[in-house]
Order: C-alpha cells, then structure tokens, then sequence
C-alpha cells in the first residue's frame, strides 16, 4: 500500500472520529436551540465520537469516502413550526461539513503558500492531508443533503413537501434505504457524487480567493 493511500485512510478516520462527531453535534446544537432538548436527554450534545459514530455509516466513509453518523433524535412536537424545525435542524450537519471545509481550505492554501519557501516531504504529505480532509468533508456535506431517508436532505426536503408525500416516504422508508445502501456498496454514486464534491471544492477555492494574497505576504 503506497503512502498516498495510507494517507487517505487516516484522514478518513479523523474523519469518523472528528468530523462525523462534529455534525451530529451540529444536528443536536440546532435541536436544542429550537426548543427540543431531545438530543441532551440522550446524551447528543457533546463531541464524544462513541456517542456519534454509525459503525455501517463509519464503514462506508473509509471505504467510499461518504457514510453517515448516528441519527441525532429529535421531537418535533417541542418545535415551534414542525417543518422548519426538522428542516433547520437537518441542515446544522451538512453545514457545518462545509464551514469545516470552508477551514481545511484556508489551512490548505496557507500551506501551498509556506511550501514554496518551505518545501519539504512532510510538508508535501501535511498539504495532500488538508487537501484530502477538505475534499471528505465538502463530499459529505453533498452527501447529506441527498433528499433519501435517513440523510439529512430526506428533513429539509419535508419542509416543501405535502402530507402525501410525507407518509408514502415513512411507510417505504425501510426499502429505499436499503436500495440507497445498495447503490453507496456498489459504487454508482461514486461519479456523480464526486461531480458535486469537485464542484463544492472548486466554488470554495473561488469564495477564499482572498486568502491567497494574505498567506503569499505571510510566507514571502
């Protein structure tokens, strides 16, 4: 196994074991906010991956790059509007997936400018490392917002959606899953998937285009 790939699995586990915590803390943070204290109940409101960590969900990041959490559980009944509630709540995580990203790639751009007076091996790996975690985390933020139970995208969509469609949703629940779980396992929305994470990264790299100035007078 060569170093690059050695270096992708270890980003996938901090990953898992900081990021993942990050978002579904994010989830519980906006539950609790929005006046359902669900999530602190059950012990939701901290960053301890064991208790934010899918062992499936966990499984799939290091092996596909996108997975999940475990799901933050909430009462919509402590909500003041149900529909908003859910659907502000469901996005906290894949928000925060892209302020962290947002942050790997101030980072990243700070160290390209360091290596060209800097340059060495392990600043060549630190720079393939935040470009890497950077890239994850934008790839999970798409990921989540994909409108298929029980990611996070399945909530907002319900903020548009009628009753109807609502309940035909909860009663196939079980089989659209298992048909979403089919086609993670088989790699066929690895592409498309990866269209949108390269598009995340390429909008955010143009957002923190002022960064690069800034870190050049830094190293120069």
């Amino acid at each position: 196994m060569d170093q690059e790939r050695i270096l992708k699995y270890g980003v996938k586990l901090i990953i898992i074991f900081l990021v993942i915590p990050l978002h579904e803390y994010a989830h519980a943070w906006a539950a609790n906010k929005l006046g359902d204290d669900t999530p602190s109940y059950q012990g939701r409101l901290t960053f301890n991956p064991l208790k934010h960590v899918d062992p499936i969900g966990a499984l799939c990041i290091f092996f596909t790059g996108f997975g999940w959490g475990r799901p933050v559980q909430v009462n919509p009944l402590n909500f003041k509007k149900y529909r908003k509630g859910m659907a502000l709540t469901a996005a906290a995580g894949p928000i925060m997936n892209v302020i962290v990203g947002l942050v790997g790639m101030i980072a990243t751009k700070f160290l390209i400018a360091a290596s060209f007076t800097h340059y060495s091996d392990a600043m060549k790996w630190t720079l393939l490392i935040f470009e890497y975690f950077t890239l994850i985390n934008l790839g999970l933020a798409a990921f989540n917002l994909i409108p298929i139970p029980p990611l996070d995208g399945s909530k907002i969509l319900s903020y548009f959606t009628t009753a109807k469609f609502d309940k035909f949703m909860a009663e196939n629940q079980l089989y659209i899953s298992l048909g979403f779980l089919l086609l993670i396992v088989t790699g066929a929305l690895d592409k498309p998937l990866g269209w949108v994470q390269n598009g995340m990264y390429w909008l955010i790299d143009k957002l923190t285009l002022w960064v690069d100035p800034i870190a050049r007078a830094v190293f120069s």
